[in-house]
């Protein structure tokens, strides 16, 4: 199966808010508690495009298979060269390729735009996406205890960064 990586469409929305709200729901990776509705992840998927920041997705057999995108860290003006990433692939499609593919490609994107640094926080709990981070070149820089409360206890908030 070929995964096809493009930028997201309206079209492509509610795929991504049914990966978004299966995450939200059933684990740690946002810590956000309520699933969002479908103008909410909209405007928060334009909001990133208006900013200059990609949103694309993984398209395998014609359905999304996941998506990433990128935007910024803080918001002084000395954090403009580093980025937050985020990428969530489909139940339906974990193992297969989709996530490297989709991190490879924001990859790419956050150089070509001059940007210097990758920043990815991830739920110390999540080691599957600890290990794939470390897999492409992301280095365990700190971690926040019991940075966030979820599911009736602490997380701890994992920073991993990649030099481009």
């Amino acid at each position: 199966m070929t995964i096809e990586i493009r930028p997201y469409s309206e079209i492509d929305v509610p795929s991504i808010l049914n990966i978004i709200n299966d995450n939200i729901l059933h684990s740690s990776s946002l810590y956000d508690y309520e699933p969002r509705s479908l103008a909410k992840q909209s405007e928060l998927l334009i909001d990133k495009t208006n900013k200059n920041f990609p949103v694309i997705v993984a398209q395998m057999d014609g359905k999304i298979a996941g998506f990433g995108m990128y935007g910024e860290f803080r918001f002084r003006d000395a954090y403009r060269f580093t980025v937050e990433h985020s990428v969530y692939v489909s139940n339906d499609f974990k193992g297969k390729g989709v996530g490297g593919k989709l991190l490879q490609t924001l990859i790419e994107l956050a150089k070509e735009q001059g940007l210097h640094t990758m920043i990815g926080v991830i739920d110390a709990e999540n080691t599957e996406s600890i290990l794939f981070h470390e897999k492409y070149g992301f280095k365990n820089v700190g971690i926040i205890k019991e940075s966030g409360f979820k599911f009736n206890r602490w997380l701890d908030s994992v920073f991993m960064q990649k030099m481009l």
